[in-house]
């Protein structure tokens, strides 16, 4: 087994930002992966995960070790059930629903990256969440040093907002796959309802610029002072809790436009922060501490950010 060696991850980035990999490896099959798992134990490599690149900020001098990337595909339909392999991309997964008539995925068009990145991060969009139809997820236990395939189902996969077990155990576990329970319904129906909000993001996101999609996770309104939630009671949506969404308080906190380097605080969706072209993790870094600074200051929320850094 070869790793390819200084591999530069922009490749691999919705933000067409990064560094190099040291040493860099796509698996097809699991046990490719668990070879490359040992075979990196041994030579006492770091690994890193790589989903779709979205949700991620890959620092300026990349990452000193072995970022896998897993190509574990696979779609099939047993009754009303599909097995989707974690390297499967989400625009897939739901045009595959469409092809055999299955609903529940309506809430998720438009939703990047693999499913291995919306299950361990639990993606949600539209009242929707990646958990509502898991069943069961299959990964990859390396603790250890024999790695060993782990299944649970849905509770057992401690879903909360925006995380799943997969991601309290960051670094520990790979997932592999996910079987997903969903309904019989009208085709025609449910690919109306998912480019209905293929339509809604791109209207209303910054698709046209590089970008890793929302920033910060909205705010709980359990979060935020009484005077916050009276102030923004008109925009709390469901989600699939009651929130103050994160683009309202940035946009009313003056940040729209801000700019540091290429990076800019979105015009079009102020939870996005764009990459104008030639923007570095840096300027994105730096931009996001202004917008949690500001925020904090004039709302007193602290905002989390939903993004991973590598």
């Amino acid at each position: 087994m070869q790793f390819q060696e200084n591999v530069s991850l922009k490749e691999y980035s919705n933000y067409k930002i990064g560094g190099p990999a040291r040493y860099f490896f796509a698996p097809k099959t699991v046990d490719e992966l668990t070879e490359a798992v040992k075979k990196a134990r041994v030579e006492k490599l770091k690994i890193f995960i790589l989903g779709g690149g979205t949700n991620l900020i890959i620092n300026d001098a990349g990452f000193e070790g072995l970022v896998i990337k897993p190509e574990i595909g696979g779609l099939r339909r047993e009754g009303n059930l599909i097995l989707a392999g974690a390297g499967v991309l989400m625009a897939d997964l739901l045009n595959f629903a469409i092809e055999n008539s299955l609903s529940g995925f309506e809430w998720a068009g438009g939703l990047p990256g693999t499913v291995g990145g919306a299950v361990r991060g639990n993606a949600g969009a539209f009242g929707g969440e990646t958990k509502d139809n898991i069943k069961e997820v299959v990964s990859l236990d390396i603790r250890d040093a024999e790695p060993n395939l782990t299944k649970r189902n849905r509770e057992a996969c401690q879903f909360g907002y925006r995380n799943s077990v997969f991601k309290i155990n960051d670094g520990h576990e790979i997932v592999l796959e996910a079987e997903f329970e969903l309904t019989p319904g009208d085709s025609a129906e449910i690919k109306k309802l998912i480019d209905e909000k293929i339509k809604y993001r791109q209207d209303r996101q910054p698709l046209e610029y590089p970008n890793i999609g929302s920033i910060f996770k909205n705010v709980d309104v359990h979060k935020a002072s009484a005077e916050v939630v009276e102030a923004c009671k008109a925009v709390i949506k469901t989600d699939p809790f009651p929130v103050i969404p994160t683009a309202h308080l940035i946009n009313e906190a003056g940040l729209k436009n801000q700019q540091i380097g290429q990076a800019m605080v979105s015009p079009k969706h102020p939870n996005f922060i764009i990459n104008l072209g030639g923007a570095t993790a840096e300027d994105v870094k730096a931009l996001i501490k202004v917008v949690k600074s500001t925020v904090k200051e004039k709302f007193g929320v602290d905002l989390e950010e939903e993004v991973i850094y590598v």
